[in-house]
């Protein structure tokens, strides 16, 4: 976990309301967290201005995000954000800094495993 601390630089979470927003491919805001010497020094809040699933992962790109931590996502926003280079830690909930912070502590708890099954079929943003 050391390795991945000192390579970290800039940190997104999908936002709420100070909350990690459960539905990646939904999400209309994310907080950024630049790092420095391990601790975070900025903190900025973007819209995402409608774009959604896969063109999430290339603005996440070109802000130069190097790590995301999320709710639930699908595979196709998985292949997008792995083939965009970014470092996934998903299956997060609770407070979106209370998560970075723990990540930054090697303490985050999360599963890449669960996968959103609903993609396209969501009617608001709660992930059934």
């Amino acid at each position: 976990m050391a390795e991945t601390k000192l390579q970290m630089t800039r940190i997104a979470v999908p936002y709420q309301d100070g909350q990690i927003f459960q539905h990646f491919g939904y999400s209309t805001r994310f907080q950024i967290y630049d790092l420095e010497n391990g601790k975070v020094t900025i903190r900025t809040l973007i819209n995402t201005n409608g774009s959604s699933h896969g063109a999430l992962a290339d603005i996440l790109k070109k802000i130069h995000v190097d790590t995301l931590i999320c709710g639930t996502l699908g595979d196709g926003a998985k292949r997008a954000l792995r083939e965009a280079k970014i470092t996934l830690y998903s299956n997060v909930t609770g407070s979106a800094d209370t998560a970075v912070q723990a990540l930054l502590d090697g303490t985050l708890l999360y599963d890449p495993k669960i996968t959103c099954e609903h993609q396209g079929k969501h009617r608001d943003d709660t992930v059934k």
